[in-house]
């Protein structure tokens, strides 16, 4: 039987950033912990998810959904160990993905847990390759982008969860040429000699529409944007008649305090009939179970590869979510919080 503490530490919002969120806009603070209620289990959090879109829901703004409390803890996907249960199909000892991010115990509801095994895949790849990020690119490329073979494909923010498994999935469902861009030299040798895309550039190198125009000179049929702004200015320009943008993230814009210029050239979308679409992940929960078989394979079979940008310690996860919108990760950022 697990020893349940009577308290745990859990991150607060305290104050609605404007612009770059500082460290003072959060606050790690001690809350008690008790056994769950009816249909639902305690679990001690392992490993925690930091992501982009966390950003917006420190906004006091209406969206797609709702903004985190202030003086409440925050929410993200996170993997535990039960320690406690009270619901039926949940035991002692189980290791489930669920959405109480940001606090050391979170008491869920056990319909909105999933079960997950470690014997399978390491635990932090259910955050990342094999979780929300790795089904937001399966989805944003196969479904919302209709990717098909010979495609020429340029993803954006290519080093990061998303965009580095759009473009291995790209290249493994038969791409003609698989283009993408990150924020260092380093992030760009990763792009090429790990993840195998055709050509990548380092977008603080020079103007992005120039860089773009040198790695696609027969232009691109596909657009995975993460970023927004200038690249997507750049990818409009190098889109092919009927070519197809993903809008999944504008990660460029999520910090800004000013209204930012929408791309100047949105008048070629007429022209050249593109299709952009913006999508979310909830949409595709449909291809779930054919995206733990396909991209799990893929794993297992050595053909996907992905990278984890890890930092210890609860105490530390509001510097990793920092961190991450400032480009810090190669790959998938986890907080792994100590035993």
């Amino acid at each position: 039987m697990s020893v349940i503490p009577t308290t745990g530490r859990e991150w607060h919002l305290v104050a609605r950033p404007q612009g770059w969120p500082k460290p003072e806009d959060f606050a790690l603070r001690e809350a008690p912990v008790s056994e769950p209620g009816p249909g639902q289990a305690l679990v001690r959090n392992l490993y925690m998810s930091v992501d982009p879109y966390m950003r917006g829901r420190m906004n006091d703004v209406k969206s797609y959904t709702p903004p985190f409390k202030l003086d409440r803890p925050m929410e993200g996907g996170a993997v535990g160990k039960v320690v406690a249960s009270n619901a039926e199909g949940i035991s002692v000892g189980d290791h489930v993905l669920h959405f109480g991010g940001w606090r050391e115990y979170a008491t869920v509801d056990a319909k909105s847990a999933v079960k997950v095994d470690p014997e399978i895949a390491p635990l932090p790849a259910y955050l990342g390759v094999l979780g929300m990020p790795g089904l937001t690119a399966y989805a944003g490329l196969l479904e919302v982008a209709s990717f098909k073979e010979g495609d020429a494909v340029f993803v954006s923010g290519a080093a990061g969860a998303v965009g580095s498994e759009v473009g291995q999935i790209a290249k493994l469902k038969g791409a003609s040429r698989v283009i993408g861009s990150a924020g260092s030299d380093e992030k760009v040798r990763v792009l090429l000699d790990e993840y195998g895309f055709d050509a990548a550039f380092n977008y603080k190198n020079g103007p992005v529409a120039d860089q773009l125009k040198e790695a696609a000179p027969d232009g691109i049929d596909v657009y995975f944007d993460n970023v927004g702004g200038e690249h997507l200015e750049a990818a409009i320009g190098r889109l092919k008649v009927h070519g197809r943008v993903t809008v999944c993230g504008m990660i460029s814009q999520y910090n800004a305090t000013e209204p930012t210029p929408a791309p100047r050239n949105l008048g070629m979308v007429i022209g050249k009939r593109l299709r952009i679409q913006g999508m979310l992940v909830g949409d595709h929960q449909h291809l779930q179970e054919q995206f733990f078989q396909e991209v799990g394979g893929w794993i297992r079979e050595g053909k996907l590869h992905y990278r984890e940008t890890v930092i210890k310690g609860v105490d530390n996860a509001v510097e990793a979510f920092l961190g991450m919108l400032r480009g810090e990760n190669t790959g998938k950022m986890i907080v792994a919080f100590e035993d």
